[in-house]
C-alpha cells in the first residue's frame, strides 16, 4: 500500500509502498478516506514533538475511514462503521490498524473529509474550554490565532457557549474566516497596539492561546482580574515566560491544556467530550471549516500550506483510491 513516511529527521517524509498491515489483539483494520493535518505534524518531521513515534513510522494524527477488519477478540466497531481517529500516527496510507478503543463512530451525514479535521480541533477547544477555564454565558473570550485549526473551533464553540468572542489574526482575509465561525470582535494581529485594542472592549475573562510570543504577552496585560488563560501551543515559535507578580495581584490562573494527555490519565473525559461534540455537530451548531484538500500524492505540499500559514480552519488530505 501507499503511505507517506518519514525515515529520519535529516530528510522530508516521502510517499513509499510498504507492507498493508494487519490487526493484532484490541486493533481494527481501517480502509482510510481521509487524513486531517495539525501543526504537531511539523513538529512530528523535526523529532521535537512531546509523543514522537520511533522511527520510521507513517505521518498522519488523526483520520477517518471505514472499519474493514478485526484484531483477536475484536467485534466492535462493527465491519462497515465509519469512524474517525486520533491514532498520533498512521493516518497518510490507504490503511491503518488502530486500538478500537480509539475509534469514534460518526454520523453518515459527516463526510470523511470533516471527521478526518473534527477530533483534535474540536476536542481541544470543547474540552479546554468546558472543563479548564469552564467559560460561562456572557463572558468575553479572547481566541490567538483564531483562523487556524484549533483557533478557529475555539470560536465556533465559545459563540455556542454564548460567550462575546473577540478573535485576533493576521489579515482581513482570515479575520473574516473567523466572523463567518460566530467571532463577534475583530482584530488584526498586525495592526497596533493587542494590549490596548483589548483593554477597550473592557479586557477579557479568558484567553484562548494557540500562538505564544508577544500575543501572549498583550493578553496578559489585558486580562481581568480572576482571568483564566489557556496555553494551548506555540504557533509563534517563542514560549511565553510568565512574570507571576501579574497573576498574584490581579488573581489569574494561566492553565496548561495538553488534550492527547487525557487518553492515557482519563479517557472517559474525552468519550463524553465527544458525545457532546457529535451532538452540536448533527444540531447544526457547529461545521468543521475546511480551507483546502490534497490527494495523497501531494500530501508534501498539504504540509507546506500548514508550514506556509497559508491556511484557515483545517487541511485535509484525501486517501484517493486507486
Amino acid at each position: 500500500m501507499r503511505a507517506f513516511v518519514l525515515e529520519d529527521y535529516a530528510t522530508p517524509p516521502r510517499l513509499a509502498q510498504i507492507a498493508q498491515p494487519q490487526p493484532g489483539p484490541g486493533q481494527i483494520l481501517v480502509k482510510i478516506a481521509a487524513c486531517g493535518l495539525n501543526f504537531a505534524d511539523l513538529l512530528m518531521c523535526k523529532g521535537t514533538y512531546q509523543e514522537a513515534p520511533p522511527l520510521p513510522f507513517t505521518m498522519g494524527m488523526e483520520l477517518a475511514g471505514t472499519v474493514i477488519g478485526h484484531g483477536p477478540g475484536v467485534r466492535k466497531p462493527a465491519l462497515g462503521t465509519r469512524v474517525a481517529i486520533f491514532a498520533g500516527q498512521g493516518g497518510l496510507a490507504e490503511y491503518g490498524v488502530f486500538d478500537a478503543a480509539r475509534a469514534v463512530a460518526i454520523p453518515d451525514a459527516m463526510p470523511f473529509e470533516q471527521a478526518a479535521g473534527f477530533l483534535v480541533a474540536y476536542g481541544t477547544s470543547h474540552l479546554a474550554l468546558t472543563r479548564r477555564a469552564q467559560l460561562i454565558l456572557g463572558e468575553k473570550l479572547v481566541v490567538l490565532g483564531a483562523a487556524g485549526g484549533v483557533g478557529l473551533s475555539a470560536v465556533a464553540l465559545g459563540a455556542t457557549m454564548g460567550a462575546e468572542v473577540i478573535a485576533v489574526a493576521r489579515g482581513a482575509e482570515r479575520l473574516a474566516v473567523a466572523k463567518a465561525a460566530g467571532a463577534h470582535h475583530l482584530i488584526d494581529s498586525g495592526d497596533g497596539d493587542l494590549a490596548a485594542r483589548l483593554k477597550a472592549f473592557g479586557g477579557v475573562d479568558v484567553v484562548y492561546d494557540a500562538v505564544g510570543g508577544a500575543d501572549f504577552d498583550a493578553a496578559l496585560r489585558a486580562t481581568r482580574p480572576e482571568g483564566r488563560i489557556l496555553t494551548i501551543g506555540f504557533a509563534s515559535g517563542v514560549i511565553p515566560q510568565i512574570p507571576a507578580n501579574l497573576l498574584l495581584v490581579k488573581n489569574i490562573s494561566v492553565m496548561g491544556f495538553y488534550w492527547g494527555g487525557y487518553l492515557r490519565f482519563k479517557p472517559e473525559v474525552l468519550d463524553q467530550s465527544f458525545t457532546d461534540l457529535m451532538a452540536l455537530y448533527a444540531s447544526g451548531r457547529i461545521t468543521p471549516h475546511i480551507s483546502a484538500t490534497f490527494p495523497l500524492l501531494q500530501a508534501a505540499e498539504a504540509l507546506a500550506l500548514l508550514q506556509n500559514r497559508k491556511s484557515t480552519g483545517k487541511v485535509v488530505v484525501m486517501i484517493e483510491p486507486r
